[in-house]
């Protein structure tokens, strides 16, 4: 028997997921060789139009890295035949992804107890910003609600300002990846039992799973810790400036001290009680500090950085986004790649941020609104022609 070319060949994914957790998953699944179908409403889903900074020649960069290598069918689920479209699709498919309000998909009709009923292998994942148990179950939120609930946005940024949000959505991209893992656990049982079942991950409960040892920490000593900017309350991380930027200089372990006192002149440091633990040199920080921002205030980035790579002492340049997009990394390692795109001509979308020594990784473009409609209707459900043509002709479909 031939081996598969991709991890997840033959595994039918529906995605009903929009903004980002839920469709980051589909996409997850997608890279790995899953087919994934994204079940729209006719009008296409709202996301298509979202994206800070505005489009890439008309495309949402926003939509495209969550929808990219996807098929897309557009159903109007207001209508029964629409719905019955959706359960047939149901019935041949194996992950069900939804990230509506709890409660809502089973207002729908599309319950795990209706999913299972039409297809007991079908695993569910439910996405939603409390979890469907629980004493927020029925509040509405996005990433910055998981990060302000957990503790981490009164961690973030410094003492003397608010608490700030991370610039990038790390609760989303995080739920996403539980929901994922969540679903390959399902698949692997079922290998097992035969049957499919349900997972329930949310946006808190990923926030709390980030801020779980500060927590733990308060709940056995009553420490409370504030915010701290760029400095690591645990070692001598913190950010410096160069003659033409920032590096992040980073050196919290005991087995680096050494190194670093080597590095800065400073042999007398390495048995001085005062850098004795981390938790001595963090309060002696500023000590320390004054050596490094002397050095740092000397030297171009890029010359700080390969020096302290050489010393075996962590350093990173602190890139704006277009040196970022410079990265050798970024291209070397395929983390993005440029694709067609059916209305930007071509557009960069998420790579291959998992690599497998055997199993392909597969990326694809973005489709247009219901653009697989009818080869889903014909191939995969039986739908003559003329019945594609009803459909249509009564809006269920486009």
């Amino acid at each position: 028997m031939a081996a598969s070319k991709t991890a997840l060949e033959g595994i039918r994914v529906l995605d009903l997921g929009r903004y980002q957790a839920a469709p980051r998953a589909g996409l997850v699944l997608a890279r790995l060789g899953a087919e994934v179908i994204k079940v729209e409403a006719p009008g296409g889903d709202e996301s298509r139009a979202t994206g800070a900074g505005g489009s890439v020649r008309g495309q949402s960069p926003y939509w495209v890295q969550y929808n990219s290598g996807k098929k897309s069918i557009a159903i109007d689920l207001r209508q029964e035949k629409g719905k019955e479209v959706l359960r047939g699709l149901v019935k041949i498919s194996d992950v069900f992804i939804q990230n509506f309000r709890p409660g809502t998909i089973d207002e729908m009709g599309f319950s795990y107890e209706t999913l299972h009923a039409l297809n007991p292998r079908i695993v569910m994942l439910n996405i939603s910003a409390y979890g469907q148990y629980g004493p927020y179950r029925d509040r509405i939120g996005f990433d910055q609600i998981g990060q302000a609930v957990c503790g981490l946005m009164a961690m973030t940024g410094y003492p003397e300002n608010p608490p700030t949000v991370t610039a990038m959505p790390v609760i989303d991209r995080i739920t996403a990846l539980h929901g994922t893992i969540g679903v390959l656990a399902a698949l692997r049982e079922r290998d097992i039992s035969g049957e499919g079942q349900a997972i329930d991950v949310s946006l808190a409960d990923t926030g709390f799973s980030l801020t779980e040892i500060p927590i733990t920490h308060y709940l056995g000593t009553g420490f409370v810790p504030e915010r701290q900017g760029s400095r690591n309350p645990g070692g001598l991380s913190n950010v410096y400036q160069t003659t033409d930027g920032w590096v992040l200089f980073v050196a919290p372990s005991q087995r680096i001290w050494p190194r670093l006192c080597d590095f800065l002149n400073r042999p007398e440091w390495v048995d001085d009680p005062r850098f004795a633990s981390r938790t001595e040199r963090s309060k002696n920080a500023a000590v320390v500090e004054v050596e490094l921002a002397r050095w740092f205030a000397t030297r171009t980035t890029e010359e700080a950085v390969d020096t302290l790579a050489e010393a075996e002492i962590p350093c990173a340049p602190v890139n704006d986004i277009p040196h970022a997009a410079k990265s050798p990394q970024l291209w070397e390692r395929e983390l993005l790649v440029e694709v067609p795109d059916p209305v930007a001509g071509t557009i960069h979308v998420s790579g291959k941020q998992i690599k497998l020594s055997r199993s392909e990784m597969v990326v694809g473009s973005a489709p247009t609104v219901g653009q697989h409609t009818d080869e889903i209707l014909r191939d995969l459900l039986g739908y003559s022609p003329e019945q594609i043509r009803q459909l249509r002709s009564e809006d269920v479909v486009r």
